[in-house]
């Protein structure tokens, strides 16, 4: 025979479900409380930070070379570009899809930026008649799908990408990063409408668009061929220049203070509405951690780090930093603190939950879609510049293995409603040490390939046995 609840075990049900919305914690509570949603599977980014700090300590003792400042400051370039995809990708993760084209069309863009580099702007006498109004129909077709389903940034994006394409800008290093992001828009924009509206599933679209997109790269460069743009200053100096010293510490000025008081705004907010907050001592630990290390950080990279310091200079925080920082903000703010970012996580948890709540589910997924290859172009921009030119395999390869993997890595979860933008940085990081590190130790590609692939492994196991875990203590 069941028993019913009675009424007096109601509110003690719903004291122990919301008794955390109204009951502040001490120092040592808040603590216990953390390891125990550690031990209840809620691991988040912990096991890729620790195997962060073990990567160091490991090649630290092997190489002499690894801890030194060229070669952390190299490390960011190295990894800036794989890191930039795994941010866009993580949105699309968070609704438990998945975009295999994200590279190649990355590719794409790269190799769209290249050509009207070199050729002044000339795309239409570059690529033919054929492959450049497919382009425009294209991004006609992407304003139209975007007005449709009401995403307007997109329309808009999509819509600069047509005027560029149409006009023939002379080059222009900056008219060129912006035809890429929007070319990005434009293709992310069709593939969110063949998974939204059409209801083909992701990776059956996007398998099919990595190999479509692998072949307009080859047919935009050539088999065998490269566009450098080493000639342009602006372009070869995104992933390989460096902010002057004062430009550094202002960054870390507007970054770390910005942080600090972002951080402490809210919390002494919610103290000031009698709502539960972390207990300050906690806070300002956090807070003072982020800024010390921060000044730490910018003080070393802005040491003149040249092999040859008689010849030539190399100091400063590299130009990769603030573009990735500045993804990472915007990324979060858009997650954490927007409408919108509420209704992807609401999706990703349970779709249907979320469309009989009156979220606008197609709408979320194929936005997620244009996110994706849009900051993906940011990426290829990166990649691209830190090797000085484009080529027929640009985006193809490990491209988007080591962007889904270094999202994946940091603790955004395959399956769906868990992860935030700054996995993708955690697990960027993880995964260019793991290369950056096998290279000064003279290890061939097969080797690198192969621990990488063990490493990604271990984290997709990580997030299988932490969901488990999780679903058995609720």
């Amino acid at each position: 025979m069941t028993e019913t609840p009675t009424k007096s075990s109601e509110p003690d049900a719903a004291i122990a479900d919301f008794g955390i919305d109204t009951t502040s914690r001490t120092t040592s509570e808040a603590i216990g409380d953390y390891f125990r949603r550690l031990r209840g599977g809620e691991l988040g980014a912990v096991p890729a930070l620790l195997g962060l700090l073990v990567l160091v300590v490991v090649f630290t003792s092997l190489s002499d070379s690894f801890l030194t400042l060229n070669n952390i400051a190299n490390l960011f370039a190295q990894g800036g570009g794989q890191t930039i995809i795994a941010m866009g990708i993580v949105p699309v993760l968070l609704l438990g899809e998945i975009d295999l084209s994200a590279g190649t069309a990355s590719g794409v863009c790269a190799s769209i930026l290249a050509l009207h580099w070199t050729q002044h702007g000339n795309l239409l006498g570059t690529m033919g008649p054929t492959m450049f109004y497919g382009f425009v129909i294209g991004a006609v077709v992407a304003i139209a799908l975007c007005a449709w389903m009401r995403i307007w940034i997109g329309a808009a994006l999509s819509a600069v990408a047509l005027i560029v394409l149409l006009v023939g800008f002379t080059s222009n290093p900056w008219i060129e990063i912006v035809l890429a992001i929007t070319v990005g828009t434009v293709i992310g924009s069709i593939t969110g409408a063949l998974v939204s509206k059409i209801g083909i599933p992701s990776f059956v679209v996007t398998l099919a668009l990595f190999i479509a997109w692998y072949g307009v790269v080859l047919a935009l460069v050539g088999e065998g061929g490269t566009i450098t743009i080493r000639d342009s200053k602006v372009l070869y100096d995104v992933a390989n220049g460096n902010l002057g010293t004062l430009a550094s510490w202002l960054l870390f000025v507007v970054a770390g203070g910005g942080y600090a008081i972002v951080v402490l705004f809210r919390h002494f907010s919610r103290l000031r509405n009698g709502l539960v907050a972390q207990p300050t001592t906690l806070i300002a630990i956090k807070v003072g951690a982020v800024v010390v290390l921060g000044a730490v950080a910018t003080y070393l990279l802005t040491v003149n780090r040249s092999p040859n310091p008689d010849l030539t200079t190399i100091a400063g925080v590299p130009w990769v930093v603030p573009i990735i920082l500045v993804l990472l903000v915007a990324g979060t703010f858009v997650l954490d603190r927007t409408r919108y970012g509420r209704h992807v996580y609401a999706v990703g948890g349970n779709k249907e939950a979320a469309r009989r709540a009156g979220v606008k589910v197609d709408k979320i997924r194929m936005s997620v879609f244009v996110i994706c290859s849009s900051v993906a172009a940011i990426g290829a921009i990166v990649y691209s510049s830190k090797v000085g030119s484009v080529d027929g395999n640009a985006g193809n390869g490990n491209t988007l293995l080591f962007a889904v993997g270094a999202a994946v890595i940091g603790g955004t979860s395959l399956f769906g409603g868990r992860g935030r933008i700054r996995d993708a940085v955690i697990g960027g990081l993880v995964l260019a040490t793991v290369q950056n590190g096998l290279g000064l130790l003279g290890y061939q590609a097969d080797t690198v390939n192969i621990i990488t692939g063990l490493v990604l492994l271990v984290a997709a196991a990580v997030d299988a046995l932490s969901r488990r875990r999780a679903a058995a203590a609720r």
